[in-house]
């Protein structure tokens, strides 16, 4: 008698079928592998972690014993889906044994953590089941020939007599996240025959000493004021006692806090024995800079660089489904194995928000970890600091974590008390002593004029008002549409070479190009009339230095992270940077997440406060302004702590809108329909996110293979990327008399 199936043979791409006994051992093995390397992190409750882990990967797919799905896994029927939706029996049976943690488990291992108050409120026999009474009536009534059938292969689980308590949202995403990863991994091993190999050691005190020789040959041979600030801000953050589990650094720009601040990481790991570091990043542009550097710092010769510092910019996760084409598509999954990740805010905040498995699959590799939250003034909305606060906080009490948070416009979110609660002010210890933040604050002196201009301007008006000044020029706005907008009108009237476009409508590999032509065109001092039009992936972070500077008025922070964009290095005596506003229209767009910050700008320069002792008072402002209840009484910090899952996952997006990852590269996607091996870089690099609303009909279709991969049909080009498929139906639009 042959053994029953986990996964069907798929004879086309000469794969064979895959036992249930062989599948469960191994995401057993896996899952509980992974839960003890986070468990080893955990002050307490590590072996309930272990237990409930262990218990939902060995009965996380009992319902495929069941004689309708075998049909369909040995190819006796074919269908595309398994008729008896297979997780309900693993959850079935764990919650006869009183395992609710093991329960939740298994039951969302395909559909994602539910809403436990909505899941409360349905009858005893349905709650935490399959919402469909005739599939849970089935279960019911085939349980034991399943349990039957799976003691075959396995004896009868140890189970210790007490029921564990309901831990708290983050235990549940780490436990989903251990079980998730595992299934994934072993599926796909199977299907794709690719092995998810664990990440490389970190080994902190190997890396440490690599950056302190990058470090020291930077500044070998100079004396100027500023390589000796750089020199002190290196020595004091790597010197820092890591006696704290959250530190701050108010590093102004030029002061080397990128290398600083990983000394300090480094150190910490060492001594508390981490075994990751990360660096959220507020901007996708920002990462490729950072990781060039930290590459340049701490791989040794004879190291895969990618091995050691990975990017992960793109939002896409894959795999939620069961069916081929969703499996297919999880080896494009990015993962957070390697000893140093480098990643976006968005990817960073949204997995811990999320309930979805595909997301959720990486967050495991988070416990132990040291984390640099960089330009962390423009990491969230401030709505969402509330729970982001807490989330950080439980990070370093119950997960092992130790955090920094960095700007050069430091805003304190500690010290609001929307934010943290009414009198629960916190302090941060400072990396840096005050008096070499004060000779770093002394070299700005005049470096930037702030200024503003009162009427808004149309699109003929902004190109005309700007090229009056010194160049280069940089000039940022809001949208996406705006930029290339005006980058196209600049090169229309006065040639291509006049104007530079930088924004996320270009896939990462060009904007890196880009970035790189940009960096050219500064040192080329022969030829300066020329303009930057960029979002605000280039107002932090990046090593650029224009002569004049253009920002639509957003926000406080975002118009002193300009400044550190224009006269970095004092090249002039002073330089000028200025606000601005838009009149909108079917080509310039408004973007509604910055109404009420611009208002709080405007009202800054009226009272000549426009600097970075107001960071903090203007976030605050901004909060009170949108009547944002207190940290308590925060909807989404109500939904995470009644365990609302789908609602947290649905309220707390960094980045307020609906897009999709579309790949942009016509060579990768005739890649991907001929099945061809690639590295999953590939496709972060060739691809864009868009907004929904921009993917009219015809733009984009899905790959045939691979669920939720689409590429984009319209043109696209590495100057305005895939808005040169955009532009000319808003030109048709116009023409029309109409919107787009």
């Amino acid at each position: 008698m042959t053994e029953p199936l986990a996964h069907s043979a798929k004879p086309e791409f000469g794969i064979d079928a895959q036992t249930y006994r062989e599948h469960v051992e191994n995401v057993v093995n896996l899952a509980e592998e992974k839960a003890r390397a986070v468990a080893k992190y955990m002050p307490d409750g590590g072996e309930r972690l272990i237990e409930a882990v262990r218990l939902a990967a060995e009965f996380h797919d009992l319902g495929k014993l069941d004689e309708k799905n075998q049909e369909i896994l040995s190819r006796r029927k074919i269908s595309k889906h398994l008729p008896i939706a297979h997780w309900d029996a693993g959850a079935a049976y764990l919650k006869s044994l009183r395992r609710g943690i093991s329960t939740v488990l298994a039951l969302s291992h395909h559909t994602g953590l539910p809403d436990f108050p909505d899941e409360n409120v349905s009858s005893p026999d349905s709650r935490f089941r399959v919402r469909d009474n005739e599939v849970w009536k089935h279960t019911d009534s085939h349980l034991q020939a399943y349990l039957d059938e799976h003691c075959k292969y396995f004896s009868n689980p140890e189970i210790d007599g007490n029921p564990p308590k309901m831990p708290s949202p983050l235990f549940f995403r780490f436990a989903l996240s251990c079980l998730v990863d595992a299934d994934h991994g072993d599926t796909a091993r199977h299907y794709n025959g690719i092995e998810v190999k664990p990440g490389l050691p970190l080994e902190p005190s190997k890396r440490l000493k690599l950056l302190d020789d990058y470090v020291a040959g930077l500044s070998k041979g100079k004396s100027d004021e500023r390589t000796r600030i750089r020199v002190e801000t290196y020595d004091a953050c790597r010197k820092a006692e890591p006696n704290s589990p959250m530190f701050a650094c108010d590093s102004p720009v030029g002061t080397g806090k990128t290398t600083a601040v990983m000394a300090h990481l480094l150190r910490s790991a060492e001594e508390k024995g981490l075994r990751r570091i990360f660096v959220v990043l507020p901007f996708t542009n920002i990462i490729d800079q950072s990781v060039e550097t930290y590459r340049k710092a701490l791989v040794n010769i004879g190291e895969d660089a990618n091995d050691i510092v990975a990017a992960h910019h793109h939002r896409a996760d894959f795999g939620d489904e069961e069916d081929l084409q969703s499996i297919m598509a999880r080896q494009y999954s990015f993962l957070w194995h390697a000893p140093i990740v480098v990643t976006t805010a968005v990817q960073f905040f949204e997995t811990l928000a999320s309930n979805r498995t595909s997301a959720l699959r990486k967050i495991h590799n988070l416990s132990g970890s040291a984390i640099f939250i960089d330009e962390s003034h423009a990491a969230l909305p401030p709505e969402l600091w509330p729970q982001a606060w807490l989330w950080l906080k439980e990070l370093t009490e119950k997960w092992g974590c130790h955090f920094v948070l960095g700007s050069g416009s430091l805003t304190k979110v500690w010290q609001i008390e929307e934010i943290v609660g009414e009198g629960k002010e916190e302090v941060l210890p400072d990396l840096i002593q005050t008096e070499t933040r004060e000779k770093a604050a002394s070299l700005e002196g005049h470096r930037i004029d702030f200024r503003t201009k009162t009427e808004p301007m149309g699109l003929d008006e902004v190109i005309e008002w700007t090229s009056q000044f010194p160049g280069p020029r940089l000039l940022i706005v809001n949208t996406v549409q705006s930029a290339a907008c005006i980058a196209r009108a600049i090169a229309q009237k006065s040639g291509r070479e006049t104007v530079e476009h930088l924004s996320t409508a270009l896939s990462p590999k060009d904007r890196a190009r880009t970035l790189d032509k940009v960096k050219a065109r500064l040192a080329d001092k022969s030829h300066i009339d020329w303009t930057l039009v960029a979002t605000s992936c280039v107002e932090a972070g990046v090593d650029l230095s224009f002569r004049t500077g253009f920002r639509e008025r957003c926000s406080l922070n975002s118009i002193l992270q300009i400044a550190g964009r224009v006269n970095r290095g004092n090249e002039f005596p002073s330089a000028e940077v200025w606000d601005f506003s838009l009149r909108f229209d079917s080509y310039l767009k408004r973007h509604p997440q910055f109404d009420d910050s611009s208002m709080i700008l405007e009202s800054l320069f009226e009272k000549n406060l426009v600097n970075p002792d107001s960071c903090t008072d203007a976030i605050k402002q901004e909060i009170r302004r949108k009547n944002q209840s207190g940290a308590h009484d925060n909807e989404i910090a109500v939904a995470e702590r009644n365990q609302k899952f789908p609602d947290v996952e649905e309220k707390f997006k960094v980045i307020n809108s609906n897009t999709e990852t579309v790949i942009v590269d016509k060579e990768l996607v005739e890649k991907l329909k001929r099945h061809e091996k690639f590295d999953k870089r590939e496709i972060q690099n060739n691809s864009v996110q868009i907004w929904w609303n921009k993917l009219a009909p015809g733009s984009w279709a899905e790959i045939e293979g691979y669920s939720g991969l689409l590429e984009w049909t319209q043109e696209y080009n590495d100057f305005l990327g895939y808005m040169a498929g955009i532009i000319p139906l808003i030109d048709f639009q116009e023409a029309r008399g109409g919107n787009y």
